[in-house]
């Protein structure tokens, strides 16, 4: 039995299930509830008319779902399946390009729905490609992963990868209609599911001290998930990301919370040319060192550092830290998207609940962080009395 400790009482309504985000094209909502893959056309339905459905998803993903989503469409008025490679490795202008020609071929005008079914490549490459196609067709995301539930396909970033580093090309394109179903995590892979958590964390820390809590004390039950503790997290995520990208939709300033631990992820990720970490594992490394660094620079207290960093070691190991030297790693940084002028930039956590963006890091301190941050699986405390001698 999960513990509903500090559970919100929006989030046990029985009809709680829509959450309004705001965008400058208007509002869009994100419907969270099971079985939604179950209605999905019914859901577009109300969308209105349009002159042609295509769906973009890989193959992984469509032969795990494609039949239940599928179903809920008359056979006359199924859409198009388009396949893609969701690796992180192919996010990119390539894939972009090889998209858009399917569409051209498959006959879709400016009328047409894309509907993103996958994890955050899918819906990052296709939101771009919806933004861009035909200069900007309707877009739905339909999010398959934990990590694209609770973070990616909400807020309207779209983009792609350069080899120089992570989404450094894309645009703000909001979807008309976000449709999570937390029964289509039932197959995902353990080792997703695992990284996913490292986004719901994050939420924690950044802006729901109460939720964190939860989380530690409910880990074991959302491992094995159980769908009551997971809905719960699935949604309070939900809320705090609509909150966040509500207020600031283009990330010039609340929003830039939302990468908390992302600075020191991405440099992982483009320093293993996207191969070694699942965008959530390198989160979660990101997370850890964030909050090291914080403790350098905000003096964030040691007791919140090892319960960031014991929290995330709950959630199963992770792909060791790369052979890489410090400084490559911090140049890597230097490419960030929220860098200013070469300078760097991280979100950091003054305290659990509570997040700020920060460009007074001494360049020593975060090769400091860097050099030790193989050790903080070993636990926090060696490596807080390391980064002082």
């Amino acid at each position: 039995m999960y513990h509903r400790t500090n559970l919100p009482k929006a989030m046990r309504a029985a009809d709680s299930h829509t959450i309004e985000v705001r965008a400058a094209s208007g509002k869009y909502v994100v419907v969270c509830r099971r079985r939604l893959l179950r209605r999905a056309a019914q859901e577009l339905k109300e969308l209105g008319e349009f002159s042609s459905i295509h769906i973009l998803t890989s193959k992984k993903i469509w032969g795990a779902i494609g039949k239940t989503f599928l179903g809920s469409f008359a056979r006359k008025q199924r859409p198009q399946v388009h396949l893609l490679d969701d690796a992180e490795s192919a996010k990119s202008l390539q894939t972009v390009e090889a998209v858009a020609r399917k569409l051209v071929r498959a006959g879709a005008d400016r009328k047409a729905l894309l509907v993103a079914v996958g994890g955050g490549v899918v819906g990052d490459v296709t939101g771009f490609v919806a933004a861009s196609y035909l200069r900007g067709v309707a877009l739905v995301q339909v999010p398959t992963t934990l990590v694209a539930q609770v973070d990616s396909a909400i807020g309207g970033k779209t983009g792609v990868n350069l080899p120089e580093g992570k989404n450094l090309v894309g645009a703000f394109y909001p979807p008309k209609l976000v449709l999570v179903d937390p029964e289509a995590l039932a197959t995902l892979p353990e080792r997703e599911f695992r990284g996913g958590l490292a986004e719901v964390i994050k939420y924690g820390i950044i802006a729901d001290a109460k939720l964190f809590s939860f989380l530690e004390v409910n880990m074991e039950n959302i491992l094995r998930r159980d769908a009551a503790p997971l809905e719960h997290i699935i949604r309070r995520s939900l809320e705090i990301k609509a909150r966040v990208v509500s207020k600031d939709e283009r990330e010039s300033g609340l929003r830039e919370i939302l990468n908390f631990g992302h600075t020191f992820g991405h440099a992982l990720e483009s320093a293993t040319r996207y191969r070694r970490y699942q965008h959530g594992e390198a989160v979660a490394w990101g997370m850890m060192c964030a909050a090291l660094l914080g403790h350098e620079v905000l003096h964030t207290r040691a007791e919140s550092v090892s319960r960031i960093v014991s929290l995330i070691r709950k959630i199963g190991p992770l792909p060791s830290w790369p052979g890489v030297a410090a400084r490559r790693l911090l140049d890597a940084m230097r490419t960030d998207k929220k860098s200013r002028g070469g300078k760097l930039r991280f979100v950091l956590t003054p305290r659990l609940g509570h997040a700020q963006s920060c460009d007074i890091a001494p360049e020593k301190t975060v090769l400091c962080v860097l050099r030790f941050a193989p050790r903080l699986l070993l636990g926090s405390a060696d490596i807080l009395e390391k980064c002082h001698d």
